[in-house]
């Protein structure tokens, strides 16, 4: 592999990566405008997203570009994603942004929780990438994706002249040899701004060099030699596993699904793999960041009441052979006290507040590995019988306003380990999907960042 790892300066095939050109606003568009949250994020706080509008007003930005999910379930989605296309012509016509030269952005993030998150913005190669379950892919989604969650992307997506990413896909990269020596070179700056909201701070720099392009393909190159995979990871004939899905695992696999019907429709085959819809704007992000950390992604649901929800819970689990057992308690405090022990021999314990009650909810013998999963399989098939909706919260503090509600409830899950991440997907596959966090939700990725895909 890391004899041939590149077709031209800019595009290292054998490893997945391309140096996209880039494009930024221009000089002129006030960038704390400009820049704003994932999607996906307050998805339950359409007050948080009224508030951005009233922020940005009439001035170009990325929320005019993106659909705030909160938004997907109310009338005018039709009229929403027009207006998000047609402004996407409108930026480009109108030179709202500017063309960088192909190469790499260096990224730098300070949130409310962590001084310093380092990043690399690249394009990855969708051929590399499968999400279906078993995959030994170079690029792998680290969570079960929602087949049904992907129409409504798909449809912004498919006729948009731009992607604006959101995605952060991981590195395993102990010794830091991709992303951080860049730091120490003396690179052109792009920005340098406070982001909205509580978000933080934000700085990039441009990263041109073919020398450093190399520099960071051969360091990626390295990390998926077989050899080394292997002994890293103390496994025997397994497919290399460089980049691990972060955040954005189902923004990226709609970016797949475009790429797999422009294929599909494509007249002559050869020609069409040279289209700029084959590679995804993501941010790389090193695993042992210390600015990096694994946060729980915790289930609000709606629509049901205590005592309905228990019932449901001991039939549910009972007809698998599980165990289970109601303990109450008296407090939020005293539920928030056993959200670290939600896995015990042979148990797995689901911390709950659901309206006026509180306590945990102990699943014997459970037959997925991870609390999360016992959970979820609860979860998934109680929304197929039931009227209500699941939502899926950062945040404990929201999890505990939103689930002390009456017609409420809310899980509270632990974190897993960031360490445990890439053995966990080379052996078990998948996990169950919204295991874990990167970060708490006002430390999402913004958008800023824009690439052409037509």
């Amino acid at each position: 592999m890391h004899q041939t790892i590149e077709d031209s300066a800019m595009n290292f095939p054998a490893i997945g990566l391309r140096a996209p050109q880039i494009l930024l606003p221009h000089d002129n568009v006030d960038l704390a405008k400009w820049a704003v949250i994932a999607c996906d994020q307050y998805t339950s706080q359409p007050s948080y997203w009224q508030q951005v509008a009233e922020r940005v007003g009439e001035s170009p930005s990325t929320l005019k570009l993106t659909f705030p999910e909160v938004y997907l379930e109310q009338p005018g989605k039709v009229e929403r994603i027009r207006a998000i296309n047609k402004t996407m012509r409108d930026y480009l016509d109108q030179g709202v942004l500017r063309p960088l030269p192909e190469g790499f952005v260096l990224v730098d993030r300070r949130t409310s929780q962590v001084p310093s998150r380092k990043g690399l913005m690249v394009a990855l190669d969708l051929e590399q990438y499968d999400y279906r379950p078993g995959s030994g892919s170079l690029i792998r989604a680290t969570e079960g994706t929602i087949l049904d969650r992907l129409p409504p992307r798909i449809q912004v997506r498919e006729q948009a002249c731009l992607e604006l990413p959101h995605i952060m896909v991981l590195i395993d990269d102990p010794g830091q040899t991709v992303i951080e020596p860049l730091f120490k070179e003396q690179l052109p700056v792009l920005y340098d701004f406070e982001l909205m909201a509580g978000g933080g701070y934000l700085r990039g720099w441009q990263v041109g060099e073919q020398r450093l392009l190399r520099q960071v393909a051969d360091a990626l190159a390295a990390l998926a030699e077989p050899k080394a995979f292997a002994a890293r990871y103390q496994v025997e004939n397994q497919s290399p596993l460089l980049y691990a899905m972060g955040d954005g695992n189902h923004s990226f696999a709609t970016a797949k699904a475009i790429w797999e019907q422009l294929k599909t429709a494509a007249s002559d085959p050869a020609e069409i793999m040279d289209h700029p819809a084959r590679w995804a704007l993501v941010e790389l992000v090193n695993l042992h960041d210390p600015g990096l950390e694994f946060e729980a992604i915790h289930r609000v649901l709606f629509g049901i009441e205590a005592t309905q929800l228990l019932v449901r819970m001991e039939a549910y689990y009972q007809q698998f052979g599980c165990g289970f057992v109601w303990q109450e308690l008296d407090s939020v405090e005293a539920v928030m006290a056993e959200v670290d022990q939600a896995v015990r021999e042979g148990v797995h314990r689901l911390p709950l507040i659901a309206g006026g009650r509180c306590g945990v909810a102990e699943i014997g013998r459970p037959t997925s590995n991870l609390a999360v999963g016992t959970l979820q399989a609860f979860l998934d098939q109680l929304a197929a019988q039931e009227d209500i909706r699941i939502d899926y919260i950062h945040g404990a503090d929201v999890v505990t306003e939103l689930g002390s509600r009456a017609g409420n409830a809310g899980f509270y899950l632990p974190a897993l380990s960031k360490f445990e991440l890439f053995r966990t997907i080379i052996l078990d596959g998948a996990l169950p999907r919204k295991t874990f966090s990167m970060g708490e939700a006002d430390e999402k990725r913004f958008y800023l960042e824009c690439r052409k895909i037509k």
